[in-house]
């Protein structure tokens, strides 16, 4: 079984994985497939029939408003998992998108039944996988309906600098923030000249430093201060149900 399967990397940072276990994801994961950037993988409404792991490039969920303008909810990293939360739905209830050039992975909800059977360690995980979206959502929802664009924006750069950290894809203080502004505007529910004023702004006071996809915070903790950051909602594991 190959190592550098995506989920088992994935499942791996929740907890200790049983050569059974591992087996039973790889299984699970059908041949990769290259997506472009752009590339939608569904749209809202289209029949949820399986989900998929990201092992490659940024992707995001999103809605279309009356209105033409599409409001975005979730950014998944290379390693997330996405369409999990429509186990229970016929219908997609966000689409998905590519940020950039990436590579997914398939998997046919009716097989997840058999890995529930055969794994309590893996039932586990995806229950804290979902539980972790959740966090993710829910702090995003706060952040929108009580923050200052100016916290916003620190909040979401901020929680990418951690989330990056955990899959070691974070070089020193230095993040790839493939997004673009009017990407953060749609997520942060702000114009993209208001998103370019803010970077500009935190430019300025020495909190981040940009060059076209690279962000560099020079004082990572004055950033965190700056979005009132508490990190609970991202100490996710389930170490603590298996060491008692």
């Amino acid at each position: 079984m190959s190592h550098d399967s995506c989920i088992v990397c994935h499942f791996k940072h929740y907890g200790e994985l049983s050569k059974n276990d591992e087996t039973l994801l790889a299984e699970l994961e059908q041949s990769p497939t290259e997506v472009k950037a752009d590339q939608v993988l569904w749209q809202e409404g289209d029949p949820a029939r399986e989900f998929c792991t990201l092992s490659k490039g940024w992707a995001y969920s999103f809605r279309h408003m009356e209105d033409g303008s599409r409001q975005i909810l979730e950014i998944y990293l290379p390693g997330d998992i996405i369409g999990l939360r429509e186990f229970a739905f016929k219908e997609r209830l966000t689409g998905v998108a590519m940020l950039e050039d990436g590579v997914v992975c398939h998997f046919p909800h009716r097989r997840l039944v058999n890995v529930f059977r055969e794994s309590l360690t893996l039932s586990t995980i995806f229950f804290a996988i979902s539980s972790h979206q959740q966090a993710l959502l829910t702090e995003r929802l706060v952040n929108l309906a009580r923050r200052s664009a100016r916290q916003r924006l620190a909040h979401l750069i901020y929680e990418m600098y951690v989330r990056l950290d955990r899959t070691k894809a974070r070089q020193g203080n230095g993040i790839r923030l493939p997004l673009s502004q009017q990407h953060l505007g749609d997520a942060l529910g702000l114009s993209s000249v208001h998103v370019s004023r803010t970077l500009t702004a935190f430019r300025e006071e020495g909190l981040l430093l940009r060059s076209r996809q690279r962000i560099e915070l020079p004082d990572p903790a004055a950033l965190a201060r700056e979005a009132e950051f508490g990190d609970a909602y991202l100490n996710d594991g389930i170490d603590h149900f298996f060491h008692h």
